[in-house]
């Protein structure tokens, strides 16, 4: 069941990066953001009663509720236009939780592979904590284009994997999956600076009275 729910994980990420990126209109992912939050917060609960006396079960299932929250927390946001502040310091919150994670998978669940994505998910939402919290616009295209890769990568390939039983090897897929952020992620850096345009990026509250000619340039994820 968390595969399915992973799944789901994977398309809102990669909506999310393609609203970053000005693609998709910020009020339009709104919605599909509750849908996937409220999928992320039934999933765990589920999986936690039927696990009682199972702790590693109920470990692994426990981190799902970071980003039920971040969704419904997005979702909310962009359709009352509240400022972003709030869901940045969570964003930071969740990326320190994701350290720990990131370190129960490695010693605890034997995991590596999905300990190199919880490191992934912590990267993330540090950049969300930068982006929504800090305001620091400027890596907006950067957040963006990791945003939409990390939707695949940690989460619509790996889920599809599990679903058809090709998650073996998690050492070797540990590897590949370190391997691949590392030159992935520098690599955008250079990429992506100075790409951002003049004018800051307005509150969805800006859109709210008209400021249409920045409809596409949300500060959310």
């Amino acid at each position: 069941m968390g595969a399915v729910g992973l799944l789901y994980v994977g398309a809102v990420l990669f909506l999310n990066g393609m609203m970053l990126l000005g693609k998709v209109e910020p009020r339009a992912t709104a919605i599909f953001n509750l849908f996937v939050g409220a999928l992320q917060v039934v999933t765990p609960t589920v999986l936690i009663i039927a696990n009682l006396s199972r702790p590693a079960e109920i470990l692994g299932a426990s981190g799902i509720y970071l980003f039920g929250f971040t969704y419904l927390y997005v979702g909310i946001n962009l359709l009352g236009g509240f400022d972003s502040t709030g869901v940045g310091y969570f964003s930071l919150f969740v990326a320190v939780m994701a350290l720990g994670y990131a370190y129960a998978n490695f010693q605890i669940l034997g995991d590596p592979a999905f300990g190199v994505i919880w490191l992934y998910w912590s990267f993330l939402w540090f950049l969300f904590f930068v982006l929504l919290g800090l305001k620091h616009e400027q890596i907006t295209r950067y957040t963006g284009w990791v945003t939409a890769i990390q939707g695949w990568v940690t989460a619509a390939i790996p889920a599809f994997m599990i679903l058809t039983g090709y998650w073996r090897n998690t050492n070797l897929i540990a590897v590949i999956l370190a391997v691949f952020g590392l030159v992935v992620f520098i690599g955008l850096w250079p990429l992506t600076r100075g790409r951002e345009p003049a004018a800051a990026a307005p509150s969805p509250g800006d859109e709210a009275v008209g400021a249409r000619e920045h409809r596409h340039r949300p500060r959310w994820t």
